[in-house]
């Protein structure tokens, strides 16, 4: 079944048409003959959300094991034909979905779709205690290095910890624990497989410069005879009170570069009028040079070296707005806090003048442009909306729905949700030089809260 191709209002002329196999597999097709590229996107409808405790990291785990071969294609070989054909490509796991991705010249969109189709019809074939212990080193490997052993690195596995109680899918990171990677069976990765990737769980886009009825050909060439299954449990349930109801803290004595206040506040749910709001709202105070706190901490006090919110949306659960504050040298914590609490306050209290509405709303717009105007961002964002929320068209309207945000919204979402005792509180200090064992390098990269985790090579 096939939808036309009609651009809706806010959708900047972007247009995009959905189809479905016999076997369930959703398809979403958006034409773009701006230049000869083609963007091919496959989410599937599994994350760490859907891990049970124990085997936590299994996700991740998995999507580096879709890259090390299948009934066709073996070892890195599904590298070396995308690479060879002038094409790029990666995996990411997060929380709510898995996701595979290929942009390539439009000659070879059909050897894109077919790697896909091969490792999504018969990666068993080639899943053996090799490939398994491989993969379980490198994700291992990749813990170290990403999170155990930079700088603030385990913040965001910290704070996830202390925003969500023990027990709630969104309690642990897509990481996993290095306990959980070394728990991992053969077996447990043959019935993840089993139970997940397929085509019924399954969004495909194609975006770019394509062929429809020809792609749509191949599609069903290479992915309908792929068999449904019907074995997936649902998520467990995500939802949680609004606020807090009081501030949850942790101090971390490490070796960091600087003292360093991180909290995360919880907010709406991604899909929500509100959680634009807050999005508009968290733009405002911490996006950016022009942004509250950088002015207030930053530019004004110098009090810290870099201040800022973020946003992580999430569908299943409430949302997090990301706070992190590296102090200035000699400047204590407490001091910081009491200063972005004035700031939220004062906010709370006032809401955004029209010039820093206009402001937020217009860089907002700027990033949903920029994504929506790529072929590979666009074919994410398609598969996002259809997996998230059973509708790829809302990508196409997400930007007018930011616009659409009142300076009243925008306040009240400030004034219900970012207060102290709705946010979970991390603060560094650094070891101090007398406790170290010698001088020696730091490398001091901050972590950065990403919740992806890409394949490697």
């Amino acid at each position: 079944m096939g939808h036309t191709a009609t651009a809706q209002a806010g959708s900047g002329g972007l247009t995009a048409t959905e189809h479905r196999l016999a076997n369930g597999l959703r398809v979403v097709l958006s034409e773009d003959h701006l230049t000869p590229v083609a963007a091919v996107c496959l989410w599937y409808d599994v994350g760490s959300r859907h891990e049970v405790k124990g085997r936590t990291g299994l996700a991740h785990l998995f999507e580096h094991l879709m890259f090390q071969g299948s009934a066709n294609v073996s070892g890195n070989d599904h590298f070396e034909l995308v690479q060879g054909a002038g094409g790029s490509l990666n995996g990411t796991t997060s929380f709510e979905r898995t996701n595979y991705f290929e942009t390539m010249p439009t000659h070879q969109l059909e050897l894109a779709l077919w790697l896909e189709a091969d490792r999504m019809g018969s990666l068993l074939a080639a899943l053996d205690e090799e490939s398994m212990e491989n993969q379980r080193d490198v994700v291992k490997n990749e813990r170290r290095q990403r999170y155990d052993n930079v700088p603030y690195g385990t913040a965001f596995e910290r704070l996830t910890a202390l925003a969500y109680p023990d027990g709630h899918p969104y309690h642990h990171t897509p990481i996993g624990s290095m306990a959980d990677l070394d728990a991992a069976s053969l077996e447990d990765a043959r019935t993840f497989f089993r139970t997940y990737y397929a085509p019924n769980n399954a969004v495909l886009s194609v975006v770019g410069d394509i062929d429809p009825e020809r792609t749509l050909a191949w599609i069903e060439k290479y992915f309908g005879t792929i068999p449904a299954h019907d074995g997936k449990q649902p998520p467990r349930d995500g939802s949680l009170p609004d606020i807090m109801g009081e501030q949850l803290r942790e101090e971390i004595v490490e070796e960091v570069p600087a003292r360093a206040l991180m909290a995360a506040y919880r907010l709406p749910h991604d899909g929500t009028r509100a959680c634009d709001a807050a999005d508009v709202a968290l733009t405002i105070l911490g996006s950016g040079d022009s942004s509250r706190l950088h002015n207030r901490l930053v530019r004004r006090d110098q009090s810290a070296v870099a201040a800022g919110f973020g946003m992580l949306r999430l569908a299943g659960a409430p949302s997090l707005g990301w706070l992190d504050v590296k102090t200035s040298s000699g400047v204590d914590v407490p001091d910081i806090e009491a200063a972005v609490d004035e700031e939220l306050a004062r906010f709370a209290a006032e809401g955004p003048t029209a010039e820093e509405m206009e402001r937020a709303q217009a860089q907002l717009e700027r990033e949903w442009l920029d994504r929506l105007s790529t072929v590979s961002g666009r074919a994410d964002e398609l598969c996002r909306f259809a997996v998230l929320f059973g509708d790829p068209q809302l990508a196409l309207t997400a930007v007018q729905r930011v616009l659409d945000v009142t300076a009243e919204e925008v306040q009240a979402v400030a004034a219900a949700r970012l207060r102290p005792d709705n946010r979970a509180v991390l603060v560094y200090e650094p070891i101090a030089a007398d406790e170290t064992d010698g001088s020696h390098d730091t490398d001091e990269s901050a972590g950065n809260g990403d919740e992806n985790e890409g394949a490697e090579q």
